[in-house]
């Protein structure tokens, strides 16, 4: 599949629930990190950010989520719009307020609280009644059944897969439309793995939530995935149909290593062509 390809199979007609267009990002004012990323996750979809690690998928979610300014990031060039809205000025208060959040790399749970606690901290924007609040810690533990047996005990003591677990449900407990996932398979047993993407997909099928992964383990992530996006060195470099792209041969050499080409980079292949669509 080339580039031109790709764009061919891109949901057409489907709308741009969230929009990346362009996006340059710089690190303390010297570094370059993207190099005019664009992307687009309609509504009710699961889209994929995929590349090896260094790529940039972790700097284009927080990008979008607002979060690079406690790492001396900026975005320099672009913009970035949820629902038809421009929001890369906001704060992340502001965009969780509005629907999106991130659950970030690493898990990132308070260690001194209990499971339950760190669930209660992610209703924080929501000013609701009592009842609402044990209404949406019922709905947490009804995806995570695991948590409600685990919601006593201290989170620094639970396991890899239950801090995910708690770290996505604690997003879920601020209601969101979106959620930007930073590699949730990092560190954790397949099988884990496996039970967590089947959540993810679940909240997507269900309750509609639209999803941007970002993800190592392209393999899986394109087993749960709609659509993706391949990042290499900033910039994309491939995207299109999930199915499609984990049947592309340059995916599965560079990827998923089911080739002994030893090819190291997609700018190694001939006949792929990357569409310049940041030059446009």
């Amino acid at each position: 599949m080339t580039a031109q390809t790709a764009n061919q199979t891109a949901p057409a007609g489907a709308p741009a629930y969230l929009s990346v267009n362009n996006v340059e990002v710089i690190y303390d004012h010297v570094i370059l990190v993207l190099k005019g990323v664009s992307l687009e996750v309609p509504e009710g979809k699961i889209v994929a950010l995929l590349g090896a690690n260094g790529a940039g998928k972790s700097t284009t979610l927080k990008s979008i989520s607002t979060l690079l300014k406690g790492e001396r990031g900026e975005v320099t060039k672009g913009s970035i719009a949820f629902r038809g809205e421009r929001v890369d000025q906001l704060t992340p208060n502001e965009l969780v307020k509005k629907g999106m959040v991130q659950v970030m790399e690493g898990r990132h749970c308070f260690g001194h609280l209990t499971v339950e606690e760190n669930l209660l901290t992610g209703a924080y924007t929501r000013s609701i009644s009592r009842a609402d609040l044990k209404e949406s810690l019922e709905r947490v533990y009804h995806y995570f059944p695991r948590l409600k047996t685990r919601r006593t005990s201290q989170s620094g003591y639970t396991s890899g897969g239950e801090q995910q677990m708690t770290a996505i449900g604690r997003a879920l407990m601020a209601r969101p439309t979106m959620i930007l996932l930073d590699e949730p398979s990092m560190g954790l047993a397949p099988q884990i793995v496996e039970e967590i993407f089947e959540i993810v997909r679940d909240l997507n099928q269900r309750e509609k939530v639209s999803f941007l992964l970002a993800e190592q383990n392209t393999m899986v992530a394109l087993r749960y995935a709609d659509f993706g996006y391949i990042l290499e060195n900033g910039r994309v470099v491939m995207e299109g149909d999930a199915k499609e792209l984990a049947a592309n041969e340059d995916v599965k050499e560079f990827y998923l290593g089911l080739s002994s080409g030893g090819r190291k980079s997609f700018r190694d292949v001939k006949h792929y062509r990357r569409r310049k669509r940041w030059l446009a």
